[in-house]
């Protein structure tokens, strides 16, 4: 089997936003609710889950994500971070990753599911911090339409640990708007409105 898609432009502008990210925003809030450094700490750790999803390392072994405070970030966020994302997005390269059943965040999914989760938190996130921290994310239109059709299902009450309840977005919002909007965020959040 061929990979069904490239998660490689999705962690590429991940990676681009997290090192563009000053140490005076650690602290900043995000639309994910939680500081910048708490969303690193996460997004570090969900890098690596799925990167381990894709080699079939993590069946039977994972448990659901838990967001911290960031105290645990590593102190070299910077280097780590984007190499995490650059080595879950070679993993998903390999025909084997997208075989079977896999395994990430104490789920067990078909691995084609698995790479559209690690494709939305990766959108997402990077979204997350690029409004944090007043950069522009560029997201490709084949990786909008994988999330729409991904998510185009969403209950609109959301789906407990996963999203909080949609955003309602027209027909006619940009993509962008309407990924954002299947989970939970809005796409016209900015720091000071919360």
């Amino acid at each position: 089997m061929h990979p069904e898609f490239d998660l490689s432009p999705a962690a590429d502008a991940m990676a681009d936003i997290v090192a563009a990210i000053d140490d005076t925003q650690l602290d900043a809030p995000t639309p994910a609710r939680i500081p910048v450094r708490a969303l690193l700490d996460h997004v570090s750790g969900l890098a690596e889950a799925f990167r381990a999803a894709a080699g079939k390392e993590s069946l039977g072994a994972t448990a659901a994500p838990e967001f911290g405070s960031g105290a645990t970030l590593d102190s070299e966020w910077r280097v780590t971070v984007p190499a995490r994302l650059r080595a879950l997005s070679r993993a998903w390269r390999e025909p084997e990753a997208w075989t079977g059943d896999t395994e990430a965040g104490g789920v067990a999914m078909p691995a084609g599911v698995t790479a559209r989760v690690a494709l939305d938190e990766l959108v997402i996130h990077a979204w997350d911090l690029a409004r944090a921290t007043g950069q522009e994310l560029k997201v490709n239109d084949s990786d909008l339409a994988v999330l729409l059709d991904f998510l185009k299902d969403t209950p609109p009450e959301g789906t407990p640990g996963l999203f909080g309840p949609s955003v309602p977005m027209g027909p006619a919002a940009p993509a962008l708007h309407r990924v954002l909007g299947f989970t939970g965020r809005d796409p016209f959040w900015i720091p000071s409105a919360r």
